[in-house]
């Protein structure tokens, strides 16, 4: 492989692997008090209008495959991760996720879970059309086999660490995901030219069904919320639920603003706004997505090391400087790449969460002292 590019050949670069560790080994008490000092630093990044954090991220690969079928290897997994991230300087902690695949929605159609070896489960389209897709009633994403998985892993997480480590939701797909992975793609996209009208009204209803499922959850995880969730950098002391909206790279941005910005907006009402992710360079739709009412957070790529097409910085500087929302940089590579893309992105009026995946935590420390030298 060519230094400083994508990986292709790696089952997941932005993960780390890690052995499970017995689940009454893990001192709970010490990772509350560690998560406990770095949010009261981002509890005051919260409520600046600046300033730039950094975040080491552990992301468990075998979690976000099979080994999420099983809520006992999968909260070991988890355990061993956030023990192993005390020992990297960072400011926002790490958190436990009650991840089972991203079909929550199409289960609630009646979709069943595709399991491929020990692959991350997968799903396929049910409908034709999306009006075929309005003409079905769904059930309730928490009475389905899916959204019970979800809800007993939420469950027994708290249980086992005595409500004591921070957790998120499960992971969220945008209104826009959930639709597309409903419906047939080629009369879906059509669909946005031809019946404007129509896909907003499954994207409503997909709103609503999925905003009761989430706030199940946070009904459920309590004070030990974080937020934004599943891919971003998070916190008790955040607001807004993240989207993941990958396939907005599917529709121009205008349309993307008027047609799914709404459902969006509407969803983030109920948890203190919403935060936006998109893979891939969506550096385009930066001017669009900061109108959206009630948008905290962002979250891009920006490495040729974590994105086989990542963002160009120059565009979120020009779009998010001085408005107060908070772009979440990842940064897959070197530490000489990673303080080089930070120092672009840092400007004074910049609200910034820089990411890495560095593989110690000398070479953490290293960078970790840099990136707050830039200032």
């Amino acid at each position: 492989m060519k230094e400083g590019a994508f990986d292709t050949d790696s089952p997941d670069f932005q993960g780390t692997w890690v052995q499970p560790v017995s689940i009454d080994s893990f001192d709970a008490d010490a990772y509350a008090e560690y998560c406990a000092g770095l949010d009261l630093n981002c509890r005051r990044f919260w409520t600046s209008s600046g300033g730039t954090l950094v975040h080491r991220r552990f992301r468990v690969p075998q979690v976000y495959a099979g080994g999420c079928r099983d809520m006992e290897l999968s909260l070991g997994l988890q355990l061993s991760a956030l023990k192993q991230s005390m020992d990297f300087a960072m400011d926002v902690p790490n958190f436990l996720e009650p991840w089972y695949g991203i079909g929550a929605v199409p289960a609630a159609y009646g979709a069943e879970y595709c399991w491929n070896g020990d692959m991350a489960p997968s799903t396929v389209p049910l409908f034709r059309s999306v009006n075929d897709a309005l003409a079905a009633e769904p059930r309730e994403i928490a009475d389905t086999p899916a959204g019970r998985q979800i809800l007993g892993m939420v469950e027994y997480f708290l249980e086992k660490t005595r409500g004591r480590v921070p957790m998120s939701f499960s992971d969220v797909q945008s209104p826009l995901n959930a639709a597309a992975a409903l419906v047939d793609t080629g009369d879906f996209y059509i669909s946005f030219l031809e019946e404007p009208e129509t896909v907003e009204r499954l994207l409503e209803r997909i709103t609503d069904l999925s905003a009761r499922f989430y706030k199940k959850q946070a009904d459920m995880i309590g004070k030990n919320l974080v937020f934004p969730g599943h891919g971003f950098s998070s916190s008790r002391a955040f607001r807004g639920i993240g989207f993941s909206d990958d396939d907005s790279v599917m529709i121009s941005a205008g349309t993307h603003r008027d047609l799914c910005g709404p459902s969006m907006v509407r969803f983030g009402e109920a948890f203190g706004g919403f935060a936006y992710h998109s893979c891939g360079n969506w550096s385009g739709k930066t001017k669009t997505i900061k109108t959206l009412p009630g948008l905290k957070i962002v979250d891009g790529a920006f490495t040729p090391q974590t994105d086989p097409s990542p963002n160009p910085p120059g565009p979120f500087v020009d779009s998010f400087a001085d408005t107060g929302i908070c772009v979440n940089a990842r940064m897959v590579g070197s530490g000489k790449d990673i303080v080089q893309t930070a120092e672009v992105l840092a400007k004074p009026s910049m609200k910034l969460i820089a990411v890495t995946y560095c593989e110690s935590p000398e070479e953490q420390k290293k960078v970790y002292e840099a990136i707050h030298s830039v200032h």
